[in-house]
């Protein structure tokens, strides 16, 4: 679940948050909702209706596209989704792998 309280959010972006949260695939939970409690006050409306369009994708199109293993459609083809792709790449980095110590 999100570590990042809605307190502060207007409704759109408390709405958004919650989604992010719930797509119904736990690796997506995680995915873009840790992206959204890192980013979700941060988007102007441009970037909200990028965002919006982001999570009403498939979840498995939306996770090819995050992790480079399909070609990205032109209409998702944002600011945002270069965002979240960034930042999966540098959490991904930073996690401790089993059996991977130093």
């Amino acid at each position: 679940m999100t570590e990042r309280s809605s307190e502060g959010l207007d409704v759109r972006r408390r709405k958004l948050l919650f989604r992010a949260w719930r797509r119904g695939v736990r690796e997506m939970d995680l995915i873009v909702g840790r992206f959204a409690d890192a980013h979700i006050d941060t988007f102007d409306e441009a970037g909200l209706d990028d965002f919006e369009r982001l999570i009403e994708a498939p979840n498995a199109a939306l996770y090819a596209w995050v992790i480079g293993a399909e070609d990205v459609p032109d209409n998702y083809d944002t600011a945002v989704l270069a965002q979240l792709r960034t930042f999966h790449s540098h959490s991904r980095a930073s996690k401790p792998r089993p059996g991977k110590g130093p």
